[in-house]
């Protein structure tokens, strides 16, 4: 299966989970910023959670299927169009060859991830296909996508995907009758991002603590894989000393000297020397990778207990959703 862009859009690239392995070398974990939506799109087409999808940021993207090609889409950028047809998010879609698919603007968020059975074949630098544009490495060439640009499928499908495959394949767009519920995956109210207090919470006198946990924030234009900067009321700090640099991951929120907040996100340096004031619930980062910059969001503390069983629950969900898949497609 292959495809060729035609217009690469805003920034697109190519993403998996992450590489986890060499933070102490400090290589930063990259990967998909909404990885919940990356991973709905491989299971919606049979693919293991890992394999690699595009990271379409914003829209105005498309490319055209040089073979057959079997598909899925999920995340809230963009909308996938053919021939002046919406098609649904979060199903597979197989498409004919010469198919020439648009992604249209989505005024609801940022990231729109494209899996394709099999997974895309880029080759794997320090056990991940994820890129990584600040060192140029991973993905397709270590850089963004651009036109002319021909993408290769996987050979080796699952026997997910070869189900799924042998139930689509026509001469025109198919897709069947069921798709995976996003929705019921996330919370309601998507501006309210849950937190659990950080080591450095005691650093702030208890005005900042409560101005922290009930005033709203702005996502700030200066936001970027690396981390989202908020426009808000700034923090006081009552302990002056400094913070000798210490391990920082994606969900870390820290305080700049300024007393200004940055959540650190997917391409995070891999050590900070700014205070935690608190780290964004697993849950709730893929809100956080959808944010816009004008996108207004408060914060909701939670326990790490109830950090892990938000989690836990979302995981048993979606090895739910990946066992109905598998007992549709598979041959017993």
């Amino acid at each position: 299966m292959k495809i060729s862009i035609i217009k690469p859009g805003l920034l697109s690239t190519i993403q998996d989970t992450g590489r986890y392995r060499y933070l102490s070398q400090a290589v930063p974990v990259s990967g998909a910023m909404d990885e919940l939506a990356h991973r709905l799109a491989n299971k919606a087409v049979g693919n293991d959670d890992d394999n690699a999808t595009i990271e379409f940021t914003y829209a105005d993207a498309s490319f055209k299927a040089e073979t057959p090609v079997l598909i899925s889409y999920s995340g809230d950028g963009a909308c996938l169009v053919y021939n002046n047809e919406l098609m649904p998010a979060e199903k597979p879609l197989f498409f004919p060859t010469g198919s020439v698919i648009k992604l249209i603007h989505n005024a609801i968020g940022m990231r729109t991830y494209l899996a394709i059975a099999g997974g895309w074949d880029v080759p794997d630098i320090m056990e991940s296909k994820s890129t990584y544009l600040t060192a140029a490495f991973g993905g397709f060439k270590g850089r963004a996508l651009q036109k002319a640009d021909v993408l290769v499928g996987g050979s080796l499908l699952s026997e997910v995907s070869n189900g799924i495959l042998n139930h689509l394949i026509e001469k025109s767009l198919t897709y069947p009758n069921w798709r995976i519920s996003r929705e019921s995956l996330l919370p309601e109210n998507r501006q309210a991002i849950r937190v659990v207090l950080a080591n450095e919470i005691n650093w702030f006198d208890a005005t900042s603590i409560i101005s922290f946990l009930t005033n709203s924030f702005t996502i700030d234009r200066r936001s970027n894989r690396m981390g989202y900067h908020l426009l808000g009321k700034s923090l006081v700090r009552k302990v002056k000393k400094e913070l000798l640099s210490t391990a920082v991951t994606p969900g870390i929120i820290q305080v700049t000297g300024s007393g200004d907040l940055v959540i650190l996100m997917a391409d995070c340096q891999t050590t900070g020397g700014y205070p935690r004031i608190a780290h964004v619930a697993a849950v709730d980062l893929p809100l956080c990778a959808q944010l816009k910059p004008g996108d207004t969001i408060h914060f909701s503390e939670i326990s790490r207990d109830e950090a892990e069983a938000l989690y836990l629950e979302r995981e048993h969900d979606l090895s739910l959703i990946t066992m109905a898949i598998g007992l549709k497609y598979i041959k017993t």
